[in-house]
Formats: structure tokens, sequence, C-alpha cells
């Protein structure tokens, strides 16, 4: 594993989005339209910035919709974790799994708002040929021996500087000791055990216990005495309004998540976060069982034939990353990096949350889930877990603080219920600032592509300025465009090149390798 001082540069390879393809979403034959790159390697920090910039990843391909071309706009969301409240069906879903856990009460219902059962890659599942084709084409071997040797030499240009800044940066960190303000926001943990309410009673009693406290009233005041002493004998408490007292205080999203169960719970859940890339002991040796709950949920949900959901193309896309595991010692336990969140009930896994942990956020990829426990809602439940996951991280690595849930697709009403965690922001397709989603909503009422910043002076602030300082690595060697550009007459290549820098932004350009050939 790469340590924090000696990590590879992002490696790409870009490629234009001539061609449209087959919408996933409409389902328009000729709708869609991304550009996309190749990533061998790639840095948290740079697909951190990417995302912000409204890029994604499918396995090691990372793609950007062309946003004023394609037949439904995608739109970044993110969720903001730290003032998220759970709605009233949240709540619902959590209950429904606590009763579940507690007495093994199974509910048939439908659920309306079942998602974040994301469909498999959309945006480029139109295209599947293209992915095989660069899987080959860009195999890692065709760069290792050249790349290696001119990234080592000029890593140890950088070394001595680079350790001047680690001693000068271990110097600052001694001088603040561990005086990170980690708990100026404070997030509600998991209550102790006997501390949560007893799931013996039944739930949601708010309207009966208001008319019994009326009845009560009523019989105090006819007779204080004897009618009020049977009342009290039923189990009632004798002190009056105790609902006015909770509603005052609602319940915690971890408070709804880990309330406690009766000794005799009818079941165990419990949830396992492993690395997938590079894949983890405890990754390997639940590969196989994870294959077949995804294999089934495709096949169910997604109704794939057998042969399609095969072992290479559910590692292709969802164990295979380009993201470098990192592991500085201000980050998460689990560092950051690529990794799958296992749900494990009674000792066999029924879902998988695939997520990155960026240096600002946790970012869902996927989930996929044993279908014959669709009746749990699992597609919403495991995103209010990574909300409070997200929480948690927040609590050692204050910056880390988002929950991004993908694209936002207001025109499709399978992709909409990404609205309903809130607070919550839409990134500006232009300027690439975040907007809050109640701004967003009425313009994307009237029409599919919206500039979400009201500024219209307002600009992309972190647009690519000066293209000719963007990293090229070309016959065994690193250079700026600006040397590169000497070495091609072909106006494309230069068009190509340019395009690139736009997408990805002045700081990535100058971070990230562009091979080119």
């Amino acid at each position: 594993m790469a340590s924090w001082t000696s990590l590879s540069p992002s490696i790409v390879e870009y490629f234009e989005g001539e061609d449209f393809y087959r919408c996933g979403y409409c389902k328009n034959e000729s709708g869609s339209r991304s550009n996309g790159m190749w990533a061998h390697s790639m840095t948290v920090q740079d697909y951190q910035d990417l995302i912000d910039r409204g890029w994604r990843r499918s396995g090691k391909y990372v793609y950007k919709p062309v946003m004023n071309q394609t037949c439904c706009p995608q739109y970044t969301i993110r969720c903001r974790p730290l003032q998220f409240q759970p709605s009233k069906s949240h709540k619902k879903v959590l209950k429904k799994m606590l009763k579940f856990l507690a007495k093994g009460e199974i509910f048939r219902r439908n659920c309306e708002d079942e998602p974040m059962d994301s469909t498999m890659e959309d945006t480029v599942a139109g295209d599947f040929a293209l992915i095989n084709k660069l899987d080959i084409k860009c195999d890692l071997k065709t760069l290792s021996s050249d790349l290696k040797e001119s990234l080592e030499s000029e890593e140890k240009k950088k070394e001595k500087s680079s350790k001047r800044e680690e001693s000068h940066s271990q110097a600052i960190e001694e001088k603040l000791g561990s005086g990170e303000p980690s708990h100026s926001i404070k997030v509600h943990m998991a209550p102790k055990p006997g501390k949560g309410a007893d799931l013996s009673k039944p739930p949601c009693r708010k309207a009966k216990e208001i008319r019994k406290e009326r009845k009560m009233l009523k019989l105090m005041q006819q007779n204080p005495a004897g009618e009020f002493e049977g009342f009290q004998a039923q189990g009632q408490a004798p002190s009056a309004f105790p609902p006015k007292t909770k509603s005052n205080h609602p319940k915690s999203l971890e408070d709804l998540i880990f309330e406690s169960l009766p000794e005799n719970a009818s079941h165990k859940l419990e949830v396992r976060v492993v690395r997938s890339s590079p894949p983890s002991s405890q990754f390997k040796a639940t590969f196989q069982e994870s294959y077949q709950v995804y294999k089934r949920y495709q096949m169910v949900i997604h109704k794939d034939p057998p042969d399609k959901p095969t072992v290479s193309q559910f590692t292709r896309f969802l164990c295979s990353s380009p993201l470098e595991a990192e592991n500085p010692p201000n980050g998460p336990e689990c560092g950051y990096g690529s990794f799958h969140q296992q749900y494990w009930l009674d000792g066999k896994i029924i879902a998988v949350g695939v997520i990155d942990i960026l240096p600002y956020c946790v970012s869902s990829v996927y989930l996929y889930y044993d279908p014959d426990y669709s009746f749990l809602s699992l597609g919403v439940y495991s995103a209010l877990r990574e909300i409070a996951f997200t929480r948690q991280l927040h609590e050692k690595t204050s910056q880390l603080s988002y929950y991004y849930m993908g694209f936002y697709i207001h025109s499709c009403p399978k992709m909409k219920y990404k609205g309903q965690y809130r607070p919550s922001d839409l990134l500006c397709p232009e300027t690439y600032v975040w907007v809050p989603i109640e701004q967003c909503l009425p313009p994307l009422e009237n029409t599919r592509y919206c500039r979400f910043n009201q500024d219209p002076e307002a600009v992309d602030q972190g647009r690519s300025k000066e293209p000719d300082r963007v990293r090229v690595f070309y016959k065994k060697a690193i250079m700026p465009y600006g040397v590169y550009k000497k070495y091609q007459k072909d106006p494309s290549e230069e068009a190509a090149v340019l395009q690139y820098a736009s997408l990805v932004g002045q700081a990535c350009s100058e971070r990230m390798l562009l091979f080119r050939s």
C-alpha cells in the first residue's frame, strides 16, 4: 500500500465523447453523450476534485456527461449529513428494520421510495463494448515499465523537498497536538444497551397516548382519587403529557438506527466495511458470497439473463477501482479509497454498498442486495446507514462532512428520490458551485438543462487558465503540454488535450499525468 508521502500520481487516458449512445434512463437509443477517461491510477484528492466538477467513476472508467447535449442531464448531488434529519418515511424504514430484527416481523407492502438501488451505471451501460475495449487497450502493463522509470527519477528529485515539507507539517501537527475540534458539531452516537426504547411496546402510539391523557384528565376532574389510581394500575405514567417532552428532543439518526434490541431478538444485523481495492483479506474471503448476491440482484431486480452478471463484469464495475489506498495519520481509521460495506444478517451477506471514502466525503457508488429481503427497503436503509457512517468519520476527520449520492436526474422519476435526503445541494454545471436543491427545482420544472448559479457574471474559478502546464506522459518522459505540443502537428490532438484540460480543471491538469501514445 502506498504511503501518504510517496503516492504515484494519477495516470489517465482521455477519450472524447464523439458519439451519442443509448440512454439508460429514458431509453433513447441515441440520446446520451459523455466524455470519459480510463484511469490507471488516481489519488483520492484528484478524484474528489473531479467529482466536484461533475465527473463520476464506473470501475476504472471516469466519465462526465455532456450536460447541455445529453438527453437526461445528470447533476451531481450531495447531502449534508451533519444537518440531516430523517423524514417520516425514513423513520418508517428504520422502525421496520428494528421490528424485523427484534420480532422477525415481515412487511410485504411495496415501498414507493425503495431506491438507492441505482441502475447499473446507466450513463455508460449503453456501451459496454467501449469499456471492454478500453480495459484491454489501456492495460497498465503497456505503461508500467516506462512510467515507473520516469516516476522514480521525478520522485527522487522531489524527495528532499517533500521530506522538508513533511518535517514542517509534523512540527505544526505537534504544536497543534490533539486540538482538532472534532466535537464542534455534536453527533449523537448509539445509546448504551438498556437505554434505548423498549421494542416490546407497540411503536407509534402518539395518538393513542393523547386520547388516554384526555381521558385521564377527565377522570381526575371527576374523581381524582379512585379513578386515577385505577388508570395508573394499567401501567401508565402519572406524569402528564410525556409525548410533548419527547417531541422537543427528536431522536437522532443514530438513536433510530442503533436502538437497543431485546436479548431474545429474532435476528442480528452487522455492517462491516472491507477494503475492495487493493482487496483486503476479508474482501477476498467473502468475494464469492458477495458475487452471488450481486448476480441474484441483477437477475431479479434488473432482469439480466443468467449469463450476463459474470464474475468479470462484477469485478470490472464494482471491485476494480483506480483509487490509491491512502492512510494519512489525520484521516479516518479505515483510510481513504474504495470499500464494500457489507450487511450481514445472521451470518450471511444480504446487501453490499459500494462506496468511496474521499478527503471531504463518502461517495455512494452502487448498492446490490438479496431480493428475498426487498421488504426491508434496503435501498433507503443503506443510504441512511451511509449518512450515519459519514457522520461517524467526521468525528475524527472534521473536513469529511458530505455524502455524495451520484447523479440527480430531475427528468427521470426513478432518480428523483435522491432529492428526499435533505439538506442537499446540486452542482452548477457551468460554474461548479453548490446550490441548495430548493433553489434548483423550480427551473428544472421548466427545462432539463439549467445553470443554477444565479450570478450571470460568475465563471468557473477552477477552469484551465494555463493549458501549457498540463502534465503529459509521452515517450517515456513526463513533460508539460507546452513542450509536448512541439512534437505534435495534428490539430485534433491539440483540441483533445485542451478539451481535457477544460473539463478536469487547472489543478487536476497540473497534478495528473495525461498519457499520450
